[in-house]
C-alpha cells in the first residue's frame, strides 16, 4: 500500500526525471505571484523613468527567469522584448562562472549578436536572486533608450547599412558589483548618447525595477523553500507545455506555406520572407528556408526577434490565454538559414526589426490561418517610426524624440480588424499629445483615424492613423523608417488590401512633398508640417457580403472617407 501511494505521488517531468507531485492550486498561486511581481517591476520602471519613451509610451518589459534561465513570468507589455531577453541568462553564465557572481550584481547587455537584445536601443539589465550563496532565480528588464549613439539620432533608422552605424554595442558585462555601480561601464554608455541625462535617469529606473523584483522573488522562495518553489515552477512550465500541445493537436496535421515581402535594398525592390510550417503531433516546425538573403539596410530580423514573433503569433492564434512562459516554447521549433533576412549575421544592421517583424507576423498568421480557417487573420499594417531631433528653443537643450505611430490590424474571419493598434509582436503606445507638446518643440494639429484606409470586405480591416506635426524649432531633423508603403497588407478570401502608409511634408500646400519610406536626418524647416499616415489592415471576404447594419455603421462613424 505504501509503495502504491508513493507511486501516485510521483510524476515524470519534461526531462524524464521523476519528481514529487505538485499541488496544482499552489502552482497557480506561485505563477500568479510571479506574474504580479513582473507587473510590479514594470510599474516601478515606468514611474521612475526619465524619458517620455519609457514613462509615457511604456516601451519597456520585465520578466522573471528560473535558475536555469527559462522564462517563468513575463509582463504583458511589448512581446518582441521577449526575444531581447530569451537566452540572456545563458550568455551571462557563459561569461561568468557561478562562483564569480555575488548578491547585488547586475548585468547590462544590448548587442543582438553577443547575448543582448534584438536591437541596440533596447538595453537589458539582469540580476540574480540569491538565497545564501545559491542563485534561485533571475530578474530582468529591458527599456528602449531614445539614443545610444550611432550615425543618426535615435540609434534606429532603416538607412543604416551596418550595425556599426547603429550605436554603442554592449556584450553582457557587470554594471553593478555587490550593489555598487560600475562607473566605468556607466560612463561609456553615457558618453555615447546624445542625451546622457535621460540615459542615466532611465538606467537608474531599470536598477530600481530589478531591486523590486529581487525582493519579491526572494520572499516567495523564503516562504515555500528553495526545493519546493523550484519544483512548483517546473511543474507549471510542464503544465503550460501540455496545454499548448493540446492546442496544436486540434490543428489538422500537414504542411502550410506562406510568404510576404519587405522593402528591398531600394524602394523598387522586394525582399521575400518565406515560411514552410509543418504541424505534427504536439509540435509545429517553422522553416524559413527560401527567404531572401539579409538586406543592406536595418530591416533585418535577428534570430531572437524571429523567436519572439513566432512565439507571440502562435500564442495569439492558438491559445491566447496560455501562460507566457518557456513551457510552450518547447512545442515550437524554428529554423532559419544563416545570412537570410530572418537570420542575419554580423555586421548586418537590425535597428528596424520591429517593423519588419510585423510583416513576418503576417507570414506566420497566414500559415496558421490555413490550418485554422475559423480564426483566420488578414494582413496587418505595421507602425511607422520617426525620430525627431534638434535643439529645443525653450531650453537650448538637445533632444531626441523617438516615436512610433500604430497602424491597423487585419480583419478576422468573423469580425472587423482593430483600428490604430500595434500589431503582432510589436507593442508600446503612441505618445500622448500633451506629453509630446510639453517635452518637445512641436504642435500636433491633427491626430485621427485615417478614414477610408481599411481594406474592404465582409469584415473590414483596421484603419490606420493620421498625425500632423507643426515644427516649432529651427534645426529640427527627422529620420524615417517604415514598411507597407510599397507592399500593402493583403486581404483574405476576396477581402481588399489595406491602404499603404506615407510620410508627407507640408500636406495640402503648394510645397507638398512625399518623403521616402526610409531616410536619415531630413531637415524640417520651422513652421513646416510633417504628416504620418500609417498602413491599414486587409479585409476578409467579399465586400458584397458585408451586413447592411455594418455598412450603415461605417457611414455613421465616417469610416469610408470623403
Amino acid at each position: 500500500m505504501a509503495a502504491a501511494k508513493s507511486k501516485k505521488q510521483r510524476r515524470k517531468t519534461n526531462g524524464g526525471r521523476t519528481a514529487k507531485a505538485v499541488d496544482p492550486i499552489k502552482a497557480e498561486v506561485v505563477a500568479r505571484y510571479l506574474l504580479a511581481t513582473s507587473e510590479e517591476m514594470g510599474a516601478t520602471l515606468m514611474r521612475t523613468a526619465f524619458s517620455p519613451n519609457i514613462k509615457e509610451r511604456a516601451d519597456c518589459s520585465t520578466a522573471i527567469f528560473d535558475a536555469q534561465g527559462q522564462v517563468i513570468a513575463l509582463a504583458q507589455r511589448v512581446p518582441i522584448h521577449l526575444g531581447s531577453m530569451v537566452g540572456a541568462v545563458d550568455e551571462i553564465l557563459k561569461r561568468y562562472p557561478l562562483d564569480e557572481i555575488v548578491a547585488g550584481d547586475q548585468f547590462v547587455a544590448n548587442d543582438p549578436y553577443n547575448g543582448g537584445g534584438t536591437h541596440l536601443p533596447d538595453i537589458n539589465i539582469i540580476a540574480p536572486v540569491f538565497i545564501g550563496r545559491k542563485i534561485v532565480a533571475f530578474v530582468a528588464n529591458i527599456a528602449h533608450h531614445a539614443d545610444v549613439g550611432g550615425m543618426v539620432p535615435g540609434s534606429e533608422a532603416a538607412v543604416c547599412k551596418s550595425i556599426y552605424q547603429e550605436g554603442l554595442r554592449v556584450p553582457p558585462v557587470r554594471i553593478m558589483r555587490a550593489g555598487e555601480l560600475n562607473r566605468d561601464v556607466i560612463d561609456i554608455i553615457l558618453l555615447n548618447s546624445r542625451t546622457p541625462d535621460e540615459r542615466i535617469g532611465d538606467l537608474k529606473a531599470q536598477f530600481a525595477a530589478n531591486n523590486v523584483g529581487m525582493k519579491s522573488v526572494l520572499q516567495l522562495f523564503e516562504r515555500y523553500g528553495i526545493n519546493d518553489t523550484a519544483a512548483t515552477i517546473a511543474a507549471y512550465l510542464d503544465f503550460t507545455e501540455k496545454r499548448f500541445r493540446a492546442a496544436i493537436n486540434r490543428l489538422p496535421a500537414g504542411r502550410y506555406e506562406a510568404e510576404d515581402f519587405l522593402d528591398g535594398n531600394t524602394e523598387t525592390e522586394r525582399c521575400r520572407i518565406k515560411l514552410a510550417m509543418t504541424v505534427g503531433r504536439g509540435r509545429i516546425d517553422f522553416d524559413f528556408t527560401g527567404s531572401d538573403k539579409q538586406l543592406e539596410s536595418a530591416r533585418n530580423i535577428p534570430y531572437r526577434a524571429l523567436l519572439a514573433t513566432v512565439y507571440t503569433v502562435a500564442k495569439s492564434l492558438l491559445d491566447s490565454e496560455v501562460p507566457a512562459n518557456a513551457g510552450y516554447y518547447r512545442t515550437l521549433k524554428i529554423a532559419a538559414p544563416a545570412g537570410c533576412v530572418v537570420g542575419p549575421v554580423p555586421p548586418a544592421a537590425i535597428g528596424c526589426r520591429s517593423i519588419s517583424a510585423s510583416v513576418l507576423g503576417d507570414v506566420i498568421a497566414n500559415a496558421l490561418s490555413q490550418a485554422m480557417p475559423a480564426k483566420a487573420l488578414a494582413g496587418s499594417g505595421p507602425h511607422h517610426l520617426y525620430v525627431l531631433a534638434g535643439t529645443d528653443p525653450k531650453t537650448g537643450n538637445y533632444f531626441v524624440n523617438y516615436e512610433t505611430l500604430a497602424g491597423g490590424m487585419g480583419a478576422r474571419s468573423n469580425r472587423d480588424g482593430v483600428d490604430g493598434v500595434r500589431v503582432h509582436a510589436s507593442g508600446s503606445s503612441n505618445l500622448p499629445v500633451e506629453a509630446l507638446e510639453h517635452a518637445y518643440p512641436f504642435r500636433v494639429e491633427r491626430y485621427a483615424l485615417w478614414e477610408g484606409s481599411a481594406g474592404a470586405g465582409e469584415f473590414r480591416g483596421g484603419m490606420g492613423v493620421v498625425r500632423d506635426y507643426r515644427v516649432l524649432g529651427d534645426d529640427i531633423v527627422v529620420s524615417l523608417s517604415s514598411e507597407r508603403q510599397n507592399v500593402p497588407a493583403r486581404g483574405l478570401k476576396g477581402g481588399g488590401e489595406g491602404a499603404r502608409g506615407a510620410f508627407i511634408l507640408n500636406p495640402g500646400t503648394a510645397g507638398e512633398r512625399r518623403l521616402p519610406a526610409a531616410a536619415g536626418e531630413l531637415t524640417l524647416p520651422r513652421d513646416s508640417v510633417l504628416r504620418i499616415t500609417t498602413p491599414a489592415g486587409g479585409g476578409f471576404g467579399e465586400s458584397g457580403k458585408r451586413a447592411t447594419a455594418a455598412n450603415e455603421r461605417d457611414v455613421r462613424e465616417e469610416r469610408l472617407g470623403r
